[in-house]
């Protein structure tokens, strides 16, 4: 077969191919023509916060009270640790404040006694000083009759002797009142040390309660649980995942805009998504994050054409509000194009007006 049969055997093919090829561009082009300058589009898809609900402590899983794909809400209960070890460090510690409880109420008391024992002491002293004053008066009187011989020099020994007797008793009732005194600071010492004793106790029965707590594990958020990692009877080290789930108030799409229409941006811009599952409806969406590099630079950046090469990753936060409305609808992974606009003041074409479901 000569060449000139070749051709005329796949010249309808050739025929086809062209045929659609001119009516792509021809449609394409119709569809660009739509758009007046200044907007631009970016691939992307549906992105949103990912939380993985995990262990604080090492341990069993228990329950698992959710499903794939069941909606949560802050604060509920979503899976449970085995509690039992917990429970008995709880009953040990709360055992432990108690037995602290009553040490300090023995502390109080011996701080009483020994206070009753000062003013013991202080009471002795005060009568010692009334005995050394009585045995001193007496010896002045000795010693005036002994001078004039109306008494023994016995008497007048004996009034000396008491004189020393009573100073010596004075003496050691004063040591009394120092030791007492001393008594009464170590009791209070030892009560200061048994209301430490109750504090701590009292913190290790906190903390056990809080980890008894974060063994039921809840919910941070609204949301809806992506995948469960674990299931019942499972042992998971600490900060084991146990759930992972979405914040579905909290759904973005990231895309690439060139430096020109990426430097124009503020935060807060309008936007339009179209996604490729639901290309009829038209989502509103806020500029939420515009890089502050390049995501793809050249090794040198020198002209003005390699600048232009300058692509910078930008996000596109759809409305809470409209989230909450919609929540059964939203998925993530979903592609689709965002628009955005270098001027905010350009009206947004008829076809990227906001069409949502009903």
């Amino acid at each position: 077969m000569n060449l000139s049969a070749k051709i005329k055997k796949f010249l309808p093919v050739l025929l086809v191919i062209a045929i659609a090829a001119g009516a792509y561009t021809a449609w394409h082009l119709s569809q660009e023509s739509e758009f007046p300058p200044g907007l631009m589009r970016g691939n992307g898809r549906i992105e949103a916060t990912e939380i993985d609900i995990a262990t604080k402590l090492p341990g069993r899983v228990e329950q698992i009270l959710v499903n794939e794909g069941d909606f949560v809400e802050a604060g509920q209960t979503l899976a449970v640790m085995n509690l039992e070890s917990l429970q008995a460090q709880l009953e040990e510690a709360q055992a432990r404040q108690r037995q602290a409880t009553h040490a300090v109420a023995a502390a109080q008391a011996q701080v009483a006694l020994r206070e009753s024992e000062v003013l013991t002491t202080q009471a002795l002293v005060k009568q010692r000083e009334s005995d050394l004053n009585v045995a001193r008066q007496r010896l002045r009187r000795s010693s005036t009759l002994a001078q004039r011989g109306a008494a023994s020099q016995q008497e007048l020994d004996d009034d000396r002797a008491r004189v020393y007797s009573a100073e010596a008793g004075l003496a050691a009732a004063k040591a009394q009142v120092v030791s007492a005194q001393a008594g009464v600071t170590a009791a209070k010492a030892d009560q200061v040390g048994a209301e430490s004793a109750v504090a701590a106790a009292a913190a290790t029965v906190a903390r056990i309660r809080s980890d008894l707590e974060d063994s039921r594990l809840k919910a941070p958020r609204d949301g809806r649980i992506q995948l469960r990692v674990a299931q019942p009877g499972e042992v998971l080290a600490a900060g084991g995942r146990v759930l992972n789930m979405l914040d579905l108030a909290d759904v973005t799409m990231t895309f690439f805009m060139p430096e020109t229409i990426a430097g124009r941006l503020a935060i807060g811009s309008e936007a339009r998504i179209i996604l490729d599952a639901a290309p009829q409806y038209v989502i509103p969406a806020n500029v939420s994050f515009v890089a502050s590099q390049a995501q793809f630079t050249p090794k040198t950046v020198e002209t003005a054409s390699e600048r232009q090469k300058l692509m910078f990753r930008v996000k596109a936060r759809i409305p809470v509000d409209l989230l909450q409305k919609h929540l059964e609808q939203v998925k993530t992974g979903l592609p689709g194009v965002a628009w955005v606009r270098a001027d905010a003041t350009q009206p947004w074409p008829a076809s990227l007006n906001v069409k949502l479901p009903e």
